[in-house]
């Protein structure tokens, strides 16, 4: 069969609407994917370019993922110090407080206060971490923020350690010593007797009595020490005797001239003889008129006993606690009703100081020191060679004792203070400079993003528009291809 032959004007036609179907095809394309350069081969200059272009700013974007989670790091730590500070703040004013007052227990309460802050700030910054790296725990922390795509812009942020209070390149806050609890002990004992002067005044001589003579020898012994009081020499009137037996350690003397005696009261816990020579004449005696001698048992008290029942407390006397400071948390005025348990109770009554009472000896334990003492010199007074009458307990001293102790603590919180300050600057402006270097990057990023896009990126208007000409370019074209067949078909019409 032979070929068919197409007229001139039906094959210009033909291949009008051939390339008018290939434009349409490309500009289809480019209004479905939104780009005029889909591959190397619509433009190889501007694709790879744009490639280019895109590649860095991928890289960026991923350098741009850890600079944002750097800045979390860094604001992780910078939350840290802030409440850090707070803490250490709070540690100040608790030193302060322990400066307002003189009283040694409540120092060591602050002193405890302080060592929980403390704690407190170690706790704090080993809780300032952000995904396992944490700027406030020493070495082993630091964070090294890239920048460029080759790594030779960096920032690296040293970390400091302030999870232990201590260290010299830290805080320098130490533990306070809190002190250790004393204990301490004091005998209730007591005992009378009689002497008998009879017929005698306060102001009589002794020696008007038979049983006396001067060089006379008043023997007082507690069974290790003896004290002897020479008649005519050391004691003339019953005054004199009395006045010197009252001198004893741990012995009240008085005179009654209603009795004619002399009684004697004790607070020791041994007992107390007296006995009288007759050295230069009189007779012996129990140091009054009676044969014999005169004992004074000592017996404990109990705790419903009054306390002038034992020769270490009169009537009137007052007692008074003190602390290791100075500071006197409590005192009692004896009178004659007071008991032992009231005693015993005022003591308890003293924060940091604990008393029990058994077996006529009350026992003291205290968190600071406490000293017992009465304006009484017979008080506390064991034996008759007593020399101190002061209950004595001694504790181990808080390093918040004194006011020196307390302005060291002062001087060593305000080093932190400005070590804490300067550590905020410092995370501060690497904060600032990692979010500047961000943002940066982000600037770059998008201008990247933007010149890679005019490169390939279509218009969609001038698409549009493209694809409307190409449609009426079509149309005309078929058209045309009707017109030219149609030309055609009247030579048919010649052959009728």
């Amino acid at each position: 069969m032979p070929d068919i032959v197409l007229s001139s004007a039906v094959r210009d036609n033909l291949l009008s609407l051939k390339k008018t179907a290939a434009f349409q095809e490309t500009t289809q394309n480019r209004l479905a994917t939104g780009l005029k350069v889909n591959s190397a081969l619509d433009n190889p200059n501007s694709y790879f370019t744009a490639q280019s272009l895109n590649d860095r700013a991928g890289d960026l974007s991923n350098l741009l993922d850890n600079m944002g989670q750097a800045v979390q790091t860094l604001r992780a730590a910078d939350d840290g110090i802030t409440s850090i500070t707070k803490l250490v703040e709070s540690a100040k004013a608790i030193a302060n407080q322990a400066l307002q007052t003189s009283s040694e227990y409540e120092r060591r309460q602050f002193a405890v206060q302080y060592n929980a802050i403390l704690e407190q700030i170690e706790d704090m910054a080993k809780d300032s971490g952000y995904k396992g790296k944490n700027l406030l725990a020493g070495a082993g922390n630091e964070l090294e923020v890239i920048f460029n795509e080759d790594s030779t812009s960096n920032l690296t942020v040293n970390p400091v350690d302030f999870t232990d209070t201590t260290l010299d390149t830290g805080l320098n806050l130490d533990d306070l010593a809190t002190g250790a609890s004393g204990t301490s002990s004091f005998n209730m004992y007591g005992g009378s007797a009689q002497l008998t002067l009879t017929g005698l005044q306060a102001s009589s001589n002794l020696t008007d009595l038979a049983a006396f003579a001067d060089n006379n020898h008043v023997m007082v012994t507690d069974g290790s020490t003896t004290t002897t009081l020479t008649v005519g020499v050391d004691i003339v009137t019953v005054q004199d005797y009395v006045d010197a037996l009252d001198d004893l350690s741990g012995v009240h003397a008085s005179f009654d001239e209603t009795t004619d005696s002399i009684t004697l009261v004790t607070g020791l816990n041994s007992n107390i003889t007296v006995t009288k020579d007759a050295n230069g004449g009189g007779s012996t005696s129990d140091g009054g008129i009676t044969a014999g001698a005169t004992t004074l048992t000592a017996t404990a008290l109990s705790s419903t006993a009054t306390l002038i029942t034992s020769g270490g407390f009169k009537a009137g006397d007052t007692i008074t606690i003190t602390d290791g400071n100075g500071f006197e948390p409590a005192s009692l005025e004896i009178d004659e009703e007071t008991t032992v348990d009231d005693l015993v109770k005022l003591i308890n009554n003293v924060k940091g100081l604990d008393a029990t009472f058994s077996g006529g000896s009350i026992s003291l334990i205290g968190e600071v020191s406490f000293d017992i003492t009465s304006d009484n010199a017979d008080f506390n007074r064991m034996r008759l060679a007593s020399t101190s009458g002061t209950v004595a307990l001694g504790a181990t001293a808080s390093e918040f004792k004194t006011d020196t102790d307390i302005e060291r603590v002062l001087q060593a919180i305000n080093a932190s203070l400005d070590e804490l300050r300067n550590s905020a600057r410092s995370l501060g402006t690497a904060l600032s400079t990692v979010e500047i270097r961000t943002d940066f990057t982000q600037n770059i990023i998008n201008t990247l993003e933007v010149g890679a896009g005019d490169l390939t990126i279509a218009d969609m208007n001038e698409e549009g528009a493209n694809m409307l000409a190409l449609q009426t370019r079509q149309q005309l074209s078929s058209t045309a291809l009707s017109l030219a067949n149609q030309a055609e078909q009247s030579v048919l019409s010649l052959f009728g």
